[in-house]
């Protein structure tokens, strides 16, 4: 498969965030205020402001002793993304997929979409819309970079090695590799994402003790009852709305 991808390997994450920063800095995006609410995760949760966030999560080991969970969470910029096909009949070229990387972006046309439409529609709970505007953001690959050469800005900035970037089949080749490397020290260990994604993550165990969306299954080709059932009435408008332009013509 063509294209770019991410593998993240949590083992070597150390919840540092300077990928959370570098994503701001490059983007030109304005800091998201905070506050203490009972964990060091801030801010609380991906923002329109915000297209990358380290997550925070604390469970016991079997020692008895506490162990940080670390995800970094973004865009997976699926293969065939839901919210492509959801804002094919609204907003058409709202959002598009990037020929060299692969990479999903949204346009300024995506703002003729209904925002709760495309938040439906992803499974890892990743569009955020600006208020009082319609607009949408997340995580674009970095693709003005990429396509000069560069490496993706969070990736850059690692300072453990945890993130990688390039060639998806490479990526592939590289997350089953380190896999291998740490079965033995973590036996539950697993990657998401190998089969329809280009953000995949090396989790040291089970994907819910680091994140409710860390690991989902994506419905392939096709479309739940609920975007069929929107399809279907966003059809009946239109054949009325052309109804009543034809009895008015008539009359």
């Amino acid at each position: 498969m063509s294209g770019k991808a991410f593998f993240i390997d949590t083992t070597l994450c150390t919840g540092c965030r300077g990928c959370q920063i570098a994503c701001k800095q490059w983007n030109q995006l304005p800091a998201t205020k905070t506050e203490n609410w009972g964990s060091y995760q801030n801010p609380k949760d991906l923002s329109f402001y915000t297209y990358k966030l380290i997550r925070f999560q604390e469970h016991m080991g079997p020692d008895n002793k506490p162990v940080w969970y670390f995800f970094p969470d973004q865009c997976r910029h699926c293969v065939e993304p839901p919210c492509l096909e959801a804002a094919e009949d609204d907003a058409p070229g709202g959002i598009i997929i990037d020929s060299q990387t692969g990479a999903v972006l949204y346009t300024d046309k995506l703002k003729k979409a209904k925002a709760a439409d495309i938040t439906e529609a992803c499974p890892f709970n990743i569009p955020r819309a600006q208020k009082g505007t319609g607009y949408m953001s997340k995580c674009t690959m970095c693709v003005d970079r990429v396509n000069n050469g560069l490496l993706p800005a969070c990736v850059k900035t690692c300072p453990t090695g945890a993130m990688s970037f390039g060639d998806r089949d490479k990526m592939v080749d590289m997350a089953k590799k380190r896999l291998g490397e740490v079965k033995s020290k973590y036996p539950s260990a697993e990657v998401t994402g190998l089969d329809d994604l280009r953000v995949f993550h090396l989790l040291a165990d089970k994907p819910k003790k680091y994140y409710e969306y860390a690991s989902v299954d994506i419905v392939p080709k096709g479309m739940d009852r609920k975007m069929a059932l929107r399809k279907i009435g966003n059809s009946l408008k239109d054949l009325s709305k052309e109804w009543q332009i034809i009895h008015k013509l008539v009359s």
